[in-house]
């Protein structure tokens, strides 16, 4: 059984940092392109940050400078430091893997894991 556990979410105040990680279990995921994504209260889900297989990273334009993902494939984790932190950063935040192109939406993703909740206090 496939399962994507997030952990390291917590309330934090506004320009504090983070760090969420992402345990796979199940299968091998270093050909796969591991991603995090979020969803805050009544919006839809939003791309947050990936890293392919080749270890390419893609950010969103709302993240990038402050966000950095990163993976360990000896381990089969995957990595979210989050500096800088915005009342806007406010979401769950989910752990996604899957052999993708469209690596910016959902669907591209097979696997995800159950989230876990950030909330960043002005």
């Amino acid at each position: 059984q496939v399962q994507l556990v997030e952990s390291g979410g917590g309330l934090v105040q506004a320009g504090g940092s983070l760090r969420l990680s992402c345990a796979a279990s199940g299968r091998t995921f270093n050909t796969y392109t591991m991603g995090w994504f979020r969803q805050a209260p009544g919006k839809e889900r939003e791309f947050v940050a990936c890293m392919s297989w080749t270890t390419s990273t893609y950010y969103a334009a709302s993240v990038k400078g402050r966000f950095t993902i990163s993976r360990d494939n000896a381990k089969n984790t995957v990595s979210l430091q989050m500096n800088s932190l915005k009342p806007e950063d406010t979401a769950v935040y989910y752990c996604a893997g899957g052999r993708t192109s469209f690596y910016e939406t959902p669907k591209g993703y097979d696997y995800w894991g159950q989230g876990t909740q950030v909330t960043v206090s002005s």
